[in-house]
């Protein structure tokens, strides 16, 4: 048995790993690599034959993970993709959203440059083809691939649906077990569940965005929000920006603005979620309510939905969207992308960002090079529409929404394992020095750690 790393190898997008056998060969996720910003030449071609792949297993819906689908189905993949429900229904949100940016990014490059821009990776006849291959499989359930392999899902947080891909592998009469992370989520991150522990395998591909870094302990993000909403919409008449990915960190800041609100624990604010996807979205949390975790559950029996109250409005339309900007009482606006690499946040960004009453509050990773990274490292000038323009608005930045579990957590996953019964972790999903500083800490309890540059290939 051979384990690959193509993907997410010393860095943090392009999730994909090629686990085969003698006669079986399993990729299990398959996501866009975006951190150079060039998503063709990172994309459109895969170092293996992608007829040659079974079946794809998909560990969660984020794009950095399942983004590259329909390019691996227009290359030739023919077999089935393996999921949960809510990963299958999320998926299918974003690679058509995908589509619709593939085309915005060939129609701007084509306007500005007076020739075709860049083909898309795929359309969207790529996506519902993709999408036609999906078998979901539930929680805790063990599905039998073949004869000689099965699979199972763990849940790890993280966002709905998401889950630990646990393999068994019979080979040569040998047994095998491996297990993939995907990502893991934290403890007490609203909605979602508690990641849960892992079996005992003799192999763990482990994520490691957050090595090396602790979230932010001195405070909760009810106290966090309140702060911020008190100084930007009470205090003084202001409006409080916040890029959010509409899956997953739109429906638990939702609903942690619904707990505040409706304790009256601030005075009414208008809140204006500006995302279609988002709204897409948050229907596929109700669709699969049963799996929220127990804090939501009590908030729906005793108040009713988790997604919706007084002040908040789901803005449907461009038209509602532009309207915004016309709203002269206070207000907040959460809205896509989380990194401002476009969507409508770009709108509101252009109408504020030399707005002193107006705070932008990101509320999670921005990968280098983005909109989002310039601003948070203080650049002075931004440039938006063509235009540069001076950074008035005040910048500020929260962990406690982050989804990924920290250095601690981390940790603690790996610790799950018996050091004497498993024989290497290998680290992906993570820059260098949260790689190494993850490796450091396991060593010390002695476990074998393995880093793998992209293409590295192991024997199992």
């Amino acid at each position: 048995m051979k384990l690959t790393i193509w993907g997410a190898a010393k860095q943090v997008t392009g999730s994909m790993h090629l686990l085969q056998t003698s006669a079986y060969n399993i990729l299990v996720d398959c996501g866009l690599d975006y951190e150079k910003g060039t998503y063709q030449e990172e994309n459109q071609y895969f170092p293996f034959d992608p007829s040659s792949i079974d079946v794809v297993i998909l560990t969660h819906a984020h794009i950095d993970h399942s983004g590259n689908l329909p390019t691996l189905v227009r290359m030739g993949f023919e077999g089935q993709v393996l999921c949960t429900g809510p990963t299958a229904d999320l998926t299918a949100l974003l690679l058509q959203d995908s589509v619709n940016i593939f085309l915005a990014k060939q129609s701007k490059k084509s306007r500005r440059k007076g020739r075709p821009g860049p083909q898309p990776l795929y359309l969207q006849k790529h996506v519902m083809e993709t999408l036609e291959r999906f078998v979901t499989i539930g929680f805790h359930k063990s599905f039998q691939i073949n004869s000689n392999i099965s699979v199972s899902f763990i849940p790890v947080g993280h966002l709905l649906g998401a889950a630990a891909v646990v393999l068994n592998i019979t080979e040569n009469g040998t047994s095998k077990s491996i297990a993939f992370t995907g990502d893991i989520g934290r403890k007490n991150y609203p909605v979602l569940t508690n990641p849960e522990i892992l079996p005992q395998v003799d192999y763990l591909v482990c994520e490691s965005t957050y090595g090396g870094r602790l979230h932010t302990t001195d405070t909760n993000l009810e106290d966090k929000l309140l702060e911020i909403i008190h100084e930007t919409c009470i205090k003084t008449p202001g409006r409080l920006i916040i890029p959010a990915f509409s899956i997953g960190r739109t429906q638990s800041l939702v609903f942690t603005l619904n707990k505040i609100f409706s304790n009256k624990l601030l005075p009414p604010v208008q809140i204006f979620v500006d995302s279609p996807l988002a709204n897409q979205a948050t229907d596929v949390y109700r669709k699969y309510h049963h799996l929220v975790n127990e804090d939501a559950k009590g908030f729906y029996k005793s108040k009713g939905d988790e997604f919706e109250f007084e002040n908040l409005t789901y803005i449907e339309n461009k038209t509602e969207s532009v309207a915004i900007s016309n709203y002269q009482e206070p207000c907040i606006i959460i809205s896509s992308a989380g990194m401002l690499e476009g969507g409508r946040i770009q709108d509101h960004l252009y109408y504020n960002i030399q707005n002193y009453y107006c705070t932008i509050l990101f509320i999670g990773f921005c990968a280098k090079g983005t909109l989002g990274d310039r601003l948070l490292r203080g650049d002075p000038i931004v440039r938006l529409r063509n235009r540069d323009l001076m950074v008035y608005a005040s910048i500020k930045k929260t962990d406690l929404l982050s989804g990924h579990g920290d250095h601690q957590d981390l940790v603690e996953t790996v610790k799950q394992q018996d050091p004497e019964l498993m024989k290497n972790v290998f680290l992906v999903h993570g820059e260098n020095k949260s790689m190494e500083a993850l490796a450091a800490s396991l060593a010390e309890h002695g476990y074998s750690v393995i880093i793998p540059d992209k293409g590295h290939e192991i024997e199992l």
